[in-house]
């Protein structure tokens, strides 16, 4: 049963503030509070709230609700990780991953929800440590015109040696897709030295290093030529983009028993780090960040099976490629129709199960 509603809506998108009024009209039919939250302080000195003040300023919610695209949902996820709320997608976005419903079923939706008629998809997150930390800039907009105006003196280099910085402190921040660390400008490559449990495994010369869950597999990760991942596999997804060095390859990890540290080299430039897509700070030489598996897992509110492939192949087309099709159609299913035999129904060694 639904205690109390956070929603989280893209402002900018007609249909999202229409299906938003819709979520406050069946909540209000039902007496259930309902606030908005993901939102800035009303005093614009004090900047963004953090996801466990606009958590308590709506009240801790049970549910937080969605109306936008994956990006949306992103900001709902980091407010719900907060304090543990479930989260539950309105897709008017144009990919929609992540999200659930289709803006014209969100009073159906709600209704499922609050006769129990659900289940909750848990999903891998990501924190981080770091040598120091995470700040932008006061001067961030000359920052961005390096190389285009007077020149600016190199980054000063941090503290780095294990013996001064330790493992460093703990960041309170969380990401279900990925954490990039991605060059500041465009004249300056992002220099990086990327460790695996504390091994250097290579140094990059690179536009940006991407760490993603098996759920951001499908984002940034992929656009930048990576695997994608199951979201059932818990994984850590290390993937360069446009590296200068033939190695160009995506490498996947176990995310239960690994941990990915980057190191800002010497000579680099300065190196953005985002978490989902937000910026979160600004990296100088020096500065060293340890990625890997969160305390929690994202708890996204699933009103059917989540059929993951079925969404890949419907969002990226691959079943109706027209020089496939000129050799014939594929049938949707492959299920005969005898009972399905012991060695296909559990696979593998008994170990595994």
């Amino acid at each position: 049963m639904i205690d109390r509603i956070g929603l989280v809506v893209h402002g900018g998108r007609p249909a999202a503030v229409s299906a938003a009024g819709d979520v406050r009209r069946w909540a209000g039919e039902r007496a259930i509070p309902c606030a908005d939250i993901d939102v800035w302080s009303s005093a614009p000195e004090a900047g963004r709230l953090s996801p466990e003040e606009e958590a308590a300023r709506a009240g801790d919610p049970s549910l937080i609700v969605t109306v936008g695209g994956d990006g949306t949902f992103l900001r709902g996820i980091r407010v719900a990780a907060a304090i543990d709320a479930t989260v539950l997608g309105v897709d008017v976005g144009r990919v929609g991953f992540l999200t659930e419903v289709e803006a014209s079923d969100v009073a159906a939706a709600l209704d499922a929800v609050h006769t129990g008629r659900f289940s909750v998809d848990a999903r891998l997150t990501l924190t981080m440590r770091a040598s120091r930390p995470l700040e932008i800039p006061a001067d961030m907009q000359v920052l961005l015109r390096y190389g285009r105006g007077p020149a600016l003196p190199p980054p000063q280099v941090r503290p780095s040696d294990p013996m001064q910085v330790g493992w460093g402190v703990p960041l309170d921040v969380v990401a279900l897709n990925d954490v990039v660390f991605e060059k500041l400008v465009r004249d300056r490559q992002a220099s990086l030295a990327v460790y695996v449990n504390g091994r250097l495994f290579a140094s990059y010369s690179a536009d940006a290093l991407i760490i993603a869950t098996s759920t951001g597999s499908t984002a940034y990760s992929f656009a930048a030529g990576g695997p994608i991942v199951s979201p059932h596999l818990d994984a850590l997804v290390f993937t360069p983009v446009a590296p200068h060095m033939v190695f160009n390859r995506s490498l996947v990890l176990a995310a239960r028993d690994q941990r990915v540290g980057v190191r800002v080299l010497e000579r680099s430039g300065q190196v953005a780090v985002t978490l989902d897509g937000q910026l979160r700070g600004v990296l100088d030489p020096g500065d060293w960040f340890s990625v890997y598996a969160g305390p929690r897992r994202a708890k996204l509110l699933r009103l059917a099976e989540h059929e993951f492939l079925g969404r890949v192949r419907n969002r990226f087309r691959l079943s109706d490629s027209p020089a496939a099709l000129a050799d014939g159609a594929a049938p949707a299913m492959y299920s005969p129709a005898e009972p399905e035999p012991q060695d296909l129904r559990h696979p593998g060694p008994p170990d595994i199960h």
